[in-house]
Order: structure tokens, then C-alpha cells, then sequence
């Protein structure tokens, strides 16, 4: 089965617990078509490039994906109807990464930076 990387981003005004029931739908669908979901992400409320519907910032999240096209097709039919869906984009990969997503990867960078400075000058910045 093919591979693919999907992120969604959704609207700001709903919880990130109903990003994660968002994310779990589409797991459940996944499997009930055949494939398998990986790794599942949560990028935080994030600032969009530019403006969709009057909205400047989404809910970012990011699934890996085994799954046949018959899958993701659906997958994607059902999100283009989900209100809460702002934008989404399905890209087929070579292969899944299993580490962090250079997303996460930057802020746990930044976050352990902070760390060392508070530890470093006894303040919080």
C-alpha cells in the first residue's frame, strides 16, 4: 500500500479535544478501510500564511497514513464536507518517518534553549 503524509488544518474556534476527535475519526476510518495510520501529530493553533475565511490562525495536525487511494479518497470527500476543515492536503511519500516531524523538532529545540538560559541567569524571560 501506498504511503502518505495528511495535514489538516482546522478552524481556531473549536477545542483541541475536538481536533482530536477530528483525528481519531479519520483513524477509525482509515482502518475500516484496510490501511493503518502511524504517527498523529498536534502542531498547536498556528498562524496561517495568509487569510481563509476572515481566520488568521487554524489548528494544525499531521497523520501518517498506509492506506489504499480507495482510503484516502473517501477520507478526503468526507473533510471537504466537515465544517470544521479549513484546508487539507494528502502528499503520497516514499517511505513514513518515525521521528518527529521538524515542527516538533524545532520547538522542543527552542523550548530546551529556554531551559538553559532560565537555568543560566536564575530568570524566566
Amino acid at each position: 500500500m501506498p504511503f502518505y503524509e495528511h495535514i489538516i488544518i482546522s478552524r481556531p474556534d473549536i477545542s483541541p479535544q475536538q481536533v482530536d476527535e477530528l483525528v481519531e475519526g479519520i483513524s477509525t476510518l482509515i482502518a475500516e478501510k484496510g490501511g493503518k495510520v502511524g504517527k498523529v501529530e498536534y502542531w498547536g493553533l498556528r498562524n496561517l500564511a495568509y487569510r481563509i475565511n476572515k481566520t488568521r490562525k487554524g489548528h494544525y495536525s499531521l497523520i501518517n497514513i498506509d492506506a489504499p487511494a480507495a482510503a484516502v479518497h473517501e477520507m478526503e470527500r468526507l473533510q471537504r464536507i466537515n465544517e470544521n476543515v479549513m484546508r487539507y492536503m494528502t502528499i503520497a511519500v516514499e517511505e513514513l518517518e518515525e521521528g518527529p516531524s521538524p515542527i516538533l523538532a524545532r520547538r522542543e529545540r527552542d523550548e530546551k534553549k529556554q531551559r538553559a538560559r532560565t537555568e543560566t541567569n536564575g530568570m524566566d524571560y
